[in-house]
């Protein structure tokens, strides 16, 4: 028997043992039966949720806290809650339908319909898109990074919610006032200190060239090592370009992302003696507890220590 026929074999008795277990999750016995099943494709819009529909829904992320939800590789516990859900909130906007199209994967499996069964969460948003050669063109995922965006998530989770449990409405529509207010104020908040700095100290450098949307809403300039988490990371080529760019600047600080590996950044602090200030939070909530452990914690302690980065004077 040759290679490719193994090969064959093989993937065909896995996907098979997947839709088997994804089939004996239908009788909902993770769940409480009298509560929506919801499920989000990770930790961000798993918590937005939760703000919206408080005890009222199971509600189920499938990308754990600290994982990327770029390029998951899904788990046969994954296909029997998507199938089982009543509701599954994704990011969209090229999140995880790019890559290894790890979603679109899922919902085939789990038999489910969009704008029926599973929504983007990122309906309305005004997209940003991609500069690299590969994926020019494609939209920039990263929208949560704009607090105006989250809000909008907010929206679009909260009409959900109501169409699916109008019993509840009333409920998840005053728990979504009030989380808006919160959101508004700490927006507010951050425009009104990212105005005071000078322009030529406003540039935040990451790893993933994911903060577009922060940069537009607080009218901070970006650059990165690499553009997404589906291409190569930390390449010598990307780190040498990232170097060459950062020597004509005024740039203080540097900053590394909670969910990727630190060490390309920390060469770009030694090649460039800038430092690493403080890390950041993108792909992803920080564990229960912690600092940045919901929506609105990661925003607060990106804002401020993206704020405290710009106007070191060390």
């Amino acid at each position: 028997m040759n290679i490719t026929k193994k090969a064959t074999i093989f993937l065909t008795i896995v996907v098979g043992s997947l839709l088997l277990l994804a089939g004996c999750g239908t009788d909902n016995s993770s769940y409480d039966n009298d509560k929506l099943n919801v499920v989000t494709t990770n930790s961000i819009i798993w918590d937005i949720t939760k703000n919206i529909a408080g005890d009222n829904v199971n509600l189920h992320s499938i990308v754990p806290v600290g994982k990327d939800p770029h390029e998951y590789e899904l788990l046969p516990d994954d296909i029997v809650k998507a199938t089982d859900a009543d509701i599954v909130f994704y990011n969209g906007l090229n999140l995880e339908t790019g890559g290894n199209a790890w979603f679109t994967k899922l919902m085939q499996n789990a038999n489910k319909e969009e704008n029926k069964d599973y929504f983007a969460v990122s309906e309305g948003v005004a997209p940003l898109y991609l500069e690299g050669k590969e994926e020019a063109r494609k939209e920039d995922p990263h929208a949560w990074l704009n607090l105006e965006n989250g809000i909008i998530y907010a929206q679009n989770i909260e009409k959900q919610l109501s169409e699916k449990d109008p019993e509840n409405k009333a409920y998840y529509q005053e728990n979504l006032a009030n989380y808006v207010d919160k959101l508004k104020e700490l927006d507010e908040e951050a425009k009104g200190k990212f105005d005071s700095i000078p322009a030529n100290k406003k540039w935040i450098v990451t790893s993933e060239g994911c903060f577009k949307y922060f940069s537009e809403a607080y009218n901070i300039p970006s650059a990165y090592i690499w553009e997404i988490n589906t291409e190569e990371e930390g390449t010598p080529n990307q780190i040498k370009n990232l170097v060459d760019k950062l020597r004509d600047t005024e740039v203080q600080s540097l900053f590394v992302e909670s969910s990727v590996d630190d060490r390309p950044m920390k060469t770009i602090s030694q090649e460039t003696g800038i430092e690493i200030f403080s890390k950041v939070f993108t792909d992803s909530i920080a564990e229960e507890g912690e600092e940045g452990d919901s929506y609105y914690a990661m925003m607060k302690w990106n804002l401020d220590r993206i704020y405290d980065g710009l106007t070191n004077e060390s």
